[in-house]
């Protein structure tokens, strides 16, 4: 499992000479939770990260020991409660996973109240220490907290669109995997857009633009739809309310993560779907929003439009914009108070 993003990134990063790749270092703010431990450990085996620098308010220093043996040639280290602005310096990526995992009977709104605290006070050390960094956050709820931070930084004086993210890739590997097994497909060969956000009814999957995708239908495409929406919960229940889904999160954590850097190192055509601030329904209300981004070495280059869309999508997408509307207000209403 972990193998294999590892044996991608060293690719990836052999494309590029030890002279043209650039120096970079990566900020996990949150590394010693259930996302961020296994997030560390895959992005110590990017041979794109020179060095990595893990941050908690308890455990960081551990993980950091611990990854640290790895024989890759990034190096690693952890910094305590007290350490934040040490952990910060000279990042060019940071990547939020803190905060609280969801309880069975939760939804990813339900965490705003603990989790918008913790994202804004880490936004704000980014605004003070790395105010140029690119900041992909995983904390949820992300249709909120991506407007907390974009709205820290915006007050600090350092606000640039092109550098905050939401991480909704889990929506797309949970779509291309859902998808393989309907269809009895391989997910490495199936590639699905997921726009909108990432939560419930906002996670719109555009699976009419797949060649596999367009052959199902009826039921099984109202329960494939509904898996794709709601699968966070799946792994909520199984786990008995001792976790979410931690593993895979940082899976796809760690492939964003992996875009970005290939981006920045300046490879061509990478592009991803990622929650950023978008003028595609702007008009409505909604200026936030995920659909696929080209990355480059200023962050985002190009935001794509949606393309075209079947009825059943349309449907979708209309349900998922006023909810959305409501998630980004939240998240600026709370950077208002």
């Amino acid at each position: 499992m972990f193998a294999r993003p590892a044996v991608r990134a060293l690719s990836h990063s052999r494309q590029f000479s030890s002279s043209a790749a650039r120096q970079t270092k990566v900020a996990v703010l949150g590394a010693g939770g259930g996302i961020g431990q296994p997030l560390s450990l895959l992005l110590k085996t990017n041979h794109l990260v020179t060095s990595l620098s893990l941050y908690d308010i308890r455990g960081a220093p551990g993980v950091a020991a611990d990854i640290s043996h790895i024989d890759t040639a990034s190096e690693v280290h952890g910094y305590p409660a007290d350490k934040l602005d040490h952990a910060l310096e000279g990042a060019q990526i940071v990547v939020i996973p803190a905060g609280v995992p969801r309880k069975p009977g939760m939804t990813r709104d339900d965490l705003f109240n603990t989790n918008a605290s913790i994202v804004r006070d880490l936004a704000a050390a980014v605004a003070r220490v790395s105010p140029e960094a690119c900041v992909l956050v995983i904390s949820n709820p992300v249709n909120s907290t991506v407007p907390i931070v974009s709205a820290v930084l915006e007050k600090a004086g350092v606000y640039d669109p092109k550098k905050v993210f939401g991480v909704t890739t889990l929506d797309v590997v949970r779509a291309a995997r859902f998808l393989g097994g309907v269809t009895g497909t391989s997910p490495n060969d199936t590639r699905v857009t997921v726009i909108g956000g990432h939560s419930g009814a906002t996670i719109v999957p555009l699976l009419s633009q797949t060649p596999y995708g367009k052959g199902v239908t009826g039921e099984a495409y109202v329960s494939l739809v509904h898996r794709i929406q709601f699968g966070g919960d799946e792994v909520v229940q199984a786990k008995g309310g001792a976790g979410s889904a931690t593993l895979s999160m940082a899976y796809a954590g760690a492939r964003f993560t992996d875009a970005v850097l290939r981006g920045l190192n300046g490879e061509k055509g990478v592009v991803t779907p990622t929650f950023v601030k978008s003028p595609l329904f702007a008009d409505q209300g909604v200026d936030f929003f995920s659909t696929n981004v080209e990355l480059g070495r200023n962050g985002v280059e190009k935001i794509h439009p949606i393309g075209p869309i079947s009825a059943e999508e349309e449907k979708l997408l209309a349900a998922c914009l006023p909810d959305l509307k409501k998630n980004i207000e939240k998240g600026k209403k709370f950077m208002s108070q």
